[in-house]
């Protein structure tokens, strides 16, 4: 996604460790229009399935699931991260390390709002070393539900997690795929794709 590329391009910043900073416009300051282009573009990718929930995991990811769920019609879920008053029940859970915070979670899912008759979509903003997306991929199983496929819209194809969630037959699309960044030039190099 030609857009997406560009505007990493312009706003991005390299950090030590392979982090590619994004919060001016994806995760800390959210650029609605972006948002939309994303949610249509996912839309395009993914239209050939039929899909009734999208889930998310949070906090990251919240505010482009909405956007993307916004293209299919269909409500967001989003794993928390830690069980509160509010989560009645029965829930899903799942293990889940965050390459950005270097720390290990437990999520959650209530079982009211994911079943054995949800066709999913998971929705993230970056996919590193794919953990966030086996942790959201296990609930889903956990659930009974199909999963459909995961929406990333920052992958780094460099990391290992787009070939191992490739390797167990997941439909992902990534709207942008680093394939390098250097921190001392600032350069960006990005993933031919079709």
């Amino acid at each position: 996604m030609q857009l997406l590329e560009d505007r990493i391009r312009k706003d991005g910043v390299i950090k030590e460790g392979n982090v590619l900073k994004v919060d001016s416009f994806l995760n800390h300051q959210m650029d609605i229009h972006l948002f939309e282009e994303i949610g249509r573009e996912f839309k395009r990718r993914f239209m050939n399935e039929e899909i009734n929930k999208i889930l998310t995991i949070e906090a990251s990811g919240i505010g482009i699931a909405c956007i993307v769920a916004q293209s299919f019609d269909v409500p967001v879920v989003f794993a928390k991260k830690t069980k509160t008053k509010n989560i009645a029940g029965d829930v899903y859970t799942s293990q889940v390390e965050s390459y950005t915070h270097g720390r290990v979670y437990d999520i959650i899912v209530s079982k009211e709002f994911l079943n054995e008759n949800d066709k999913v979509l998971l929705i993230d903003d970056f996919l590193a070393n794919g953990k966030a997306l086996e942790g959201l991929a296990d609930l889903v199983r956990e659930a009974g539900a199909t999963l459909v496929g995961a929406g990333i819209v920052i992958e780094k194809g460099f990391q290992v997690g787009g070939n191992i969630l490739r390797s167990k037959g997941i439909h992902l699309e990534s709207l942008a795929i680093v394939d390098s960044m250097d921190e001392k030039t600032g350069e960006i190099t990005f993933r031919k794709q079709d």
